[in-house]
């Protein structure tokens, strides 16, 4: 069902700072910046080697990621899950049981189709599945 982890999402209050940081201090690279507005985040995915960085930073103060920070500060947001077929894997989760955070999935940065699954139902972690297939965006 899940085919790979696609990327880890890392929530910040600046982004310009932390790419810094990533890409000086730690000599990681980056890839790409964009906005993802029906997230109201600001992306920026990161080279780790094996899986990629998502640094997220909230554009405003509806954006989940900010609500995030305030609760809990900077730090490990989400585990992506990279999959085929969002619609049938989302339909698959419900069968056994796990509550997921949309009905139905949602545009995520790189034209993925993204859905979350609820962090009551996966022990405390909020793992996203994210679709690429046939978007042509390798990040």
């Amino acid at each position: 069902m899940m085919e790979k982890v696609d990327h880890i999402g890392i929530a910040v209050r600046n982004l310009e700072e932390r790419i810094t940081y990533y890409t000086e201090t730690l000599g990681l690279t980056l890839l790409k910046v964009e906005e993802v507005a029906s997230q109201q985040v600001r992306v920026a995915f990161i080279d780790a080697g094996n899986v990629k960085l998502e640094l997220l930073e909230a554009m405003s103060e509806q954006s989940t990621i900010h609500s995030f920070i305030e609760k809990r500060g900077e730090g490990v947001h989400h585990i992506a899950f990279g999959v085929t077929g969002i619609r049938e894997r989302m339909a698959e989760l419900r069968e056994k049981g796990i509550q997921l955070l949309s009905e139905e999935p949602k545009l995520g940065a790189g034209g993925a189709e993204v859905a979350f699954m609820h962090p009551k139902s996966s022990y405390g972690v909020l793992y996203e599945l994210c679709d690429k297939s046939g978007k042509g965006d390798k990040y």
